[in-house]
């Protein structure tokens, strides 16, 4: 959200409720625990809201466990399973990186879609505990790949995995973009969004009036804004 509201133009609301999703043009799932994720939003009934929000054709990006909600298919899910919300033609492997303790950051070619945002040829992606598209249907767009070292080759038995997708206006990057000071993903994002809110057969959403308030968010929740951007840098 800190980063969403330095792109121009960017109105920014926390998504809980039906009424809340129902507000927006576009929507961002998160990273976190996806068993978890999907645990609580079956609780509060949203999984058949989330999947129609995909299916009805509105922008949707997720990043690391938002990847695993958008895959048709995931590898290495927990005993039971887990709700998928489904749409993007990919097979990902949930903890294909290992455990907290290996998670890493590295530099990775940009897509050509950065072009407009920025003149740097790479950008900085960090994984933590991060998932892994192992396959992609015919109509996937392979937006960043990693290429592994020789002792995730030994273990995997490949050279290289697909770390961001896009199928229309479906997202997805396996790494954390919210954690750098580069916004040409979120760039990326609102382009998407506002090109299909531009279409005439889209009428644009109810908007909330107090956006800036952040409604439901919990007044003790940690905000890593300025002072953690600020550390960043240095």
């Amino acid at each position: 959200m800190f980063l969403l509201q330095k792109v121009p133009g960017v109105e920014v609301v926390e998504v809980r409720t039906k009424e809340e999703l129902e507000s927006v043009a576009g929507l961002i799932i998160p990273g976190g625990e996806s068993t978890t994720m999907a645990l609580v939003a079956e609780r509060w009934g949203l999984i058949p809201e989330l999947q129609a929000f995909a299916k009805a054709g509105k922008p949707v990006w997720g990043t690391c466990a938002g990847m695993i909600f958008l895959a048709e298919a995931a590898e290495g899910q927990k005993k039971g399973g887990q709700s998928l919300l489904g749409g993007l033609d990919i097979t990902v492997s949930r903890n294909f990186f290992g455990a907290q303790i290996n998670s890493f950051e590295t530099r990775l070619p940009a897509p050509d879609c950065f072009k407009s945002f920025g003149s740097t040829d790479d950008f900085r992606a960090v994984f933590i505990r991060a998932p892994a598209v192992l396959a992609v249907g015919p109509e996937v767009e392979v937006m960043a790949e990693y290429t592994l070292t020789p002792e995730e080759k030994a273990e995997h038995g490949r050279d290289k995995v697909i770390v961001a997708v896009r199928k229309g206006v479906l997202m997805a990057t396996a790494f954390h973009p919210e954690l750098t000071t580069d916004l040409r993903w979120h760039q990326a994002f609102v382009d998407m969004v506002r090109k299909h809110s531009e279409q005439p057969d889209k009428a644009p959403p109810p908007l909330f009036q107090n956006l800036g308030r952040m409604p439901n968010r919990p007044p003790d929740m940690p905000v890593y804004g300025k002072e953690f951007m600020r550390a960043e840098q240095m």
